[in-house]
């Protein structure tokens, strides 16, 4: 193996690395969110997405963008959490093409009620994760990320 099949298997393990991370903490917020909120992982991501916005609206793309799905996905997602009244459509008033969508009061109150669950889950996921060698590195790691954004 010559110096660039070696970086390619350095970034390759690292990948490996990541998504075993990611594995471990998206399964368990899974679990605890559809228990406790009956909320999906990527539910919750909408919800929270929307929360943080100034007027808690987005354009669908936006959303997309943040939940890592395709358009078509979201709209199923958003046809969905809509459905369940945790959020709305609305049109832009300057582009009658584009739409908005945003939290709805029922929404913000199960996001607050699943918020501690979510948080306490991601806590004890990290800590199961820093107890395994090959994950630690990447966990302390984490909070560095954030500040170079």
């Amino acid at each position: 193996m010559g110096i660039k099949d070696d970086a390619v298997e350095v970034r390759a393990q690292g990948w490996r690395t990541l998504a075993a991370l990611h594995g471990l903490i998206e399964g368990e917020l899974e679990r605890s969110l559809q228990a406790k909120s009956k909320l999906s992982v990527v539910e919750y991501t909408v919800l929270d997405a929307l929360s943080r916005q100034d007027g808690w609206h987005m354009r669908m793309q936006q959303l997309a963008r943040a939940t890592a799905l395709s358009p078509s996905a979201t709209t199923r997602l958003v046809n969905r959490l809509e459905d369940r009244g945790l959020l709305t459509r609305i049109l832009c008033d300057d582009d009658r093409r584009g739409i908005y969508t945003e939290l709805t009061p029922t929404g913000l109150s199960l996001l607050e009620e699943a918020r501690p669950v979510h948080d306490a889950t991601l806590e004890r996921a990290l800590g199961r994760a820093m107890a395994m060698p090959e994950l630690a590195p990447l966990v302390d790691a984490l909070p560095g990320l954030h500040a170079r954004a």
